[in-house]
């Protein structure tokens, strides 16, 4: 399965294009993409958040890197470097997951600010914007992760519903042929996930405190079993 052209539609700002990518896909693919629309919709701020953060780590690397090093006149291909920042920053946002958010908003607001600063004064306009807002959104990993989730997973959701009912080809180029509409439902469908994992679903460290207590009642509920259990032993009259 050739996904070339996949990649390429999202490279374009075409909605039209973004949605018409099911017709590239066969329809089994569809079933996978609900699946991991699914997952990532009710639990992707969690642990599966580096599924998300590491290709959004290598895209960042791969669309920033070339316009840094021109910024700071670094004589480097535009490609070479695109690419080794997309590998360094994919594994890095795998493997820390918040990589991706302290990246993903320190660079554009520290490029903001370095260009109000001016071209003289560009790198101490760049740093210290980089630095505080990549800094300050990384500890807010959890709430971003999860809107960032959600909104893949809504969008997973929509694409593999079209994908898996291709054999229904008349609904399916219906609601295809109204890509602002697919968007509107993949943004419902990620504002319910976000509300879910921000409001509804335990924070990991709340997560943790209820897996701990659970343990705890177990244990106790197993030191009771075996306390009644000495106390019947004590409790029987002996054989003769």
């Amino acid at each position: 399965m050739d996904l070339t052209p996949v990649i390429h539609a999202y490279r374009t700002f075409d909605p039209a294009a973004w949605v018409g990518v099911y017709r590239l896909l066969p329809s089994w693919a569809g079933i996978i993409l609900i699946a991991a629309g699914v997952c990532f919709l009710v639990f992707g701020g969690g642990k599966p958040f580096r599924f998300v953060a590491g290709p959004a780590g290598a895209l960042i690397g791969f669309l920033w890197a070339p316009i840094l090093t021109a910024k700071f006149g670094l004589q480097i291909d535009a490609n070479i470097a695109g690419t080794i920042a997309a590998v360094a920053l994919g594994v890095l946002s795998f493997t820390i997951p918040a990589s991706v958010v302290f990246f993903g908003v320190g660079l554009p607001v520290g490029f903001f600010a370095g260009n109000l600063a001016g071209s003289n004064d560009w790198f101490l306009g760049f740093a210290p914007g980089f630095l505080a807002t990549g800094t300050v959104a990384a500890i807010f990993t959890r709430y971003i992760g999860s809107v960032l989730a959600s909104a893949l997973g809504a969008w997973l959701l929509v694409l593999g519903v079209l994908t898996a009912l291709h054999s229904v080809a008349g609904v399916v180029t219906a609601v295809a042929n109204q890509p602002y509409g697919v968007i509107l439902a993949a943004a419902l469908f990620a504002l319910a996930g976000s509300i879910f994992q921000i409001f509804v679903r335990p924070s990991p460290e709340e997560a943790e405190r209820l897996r701990i207590e659970r343990l705890k009642a177990k244990r106790r509920l197993e030191e009771k079993k075996a306390l009644e259990k000495r106390w019947a032993q004590y409790g029987s009259p002996s054989d003769d």
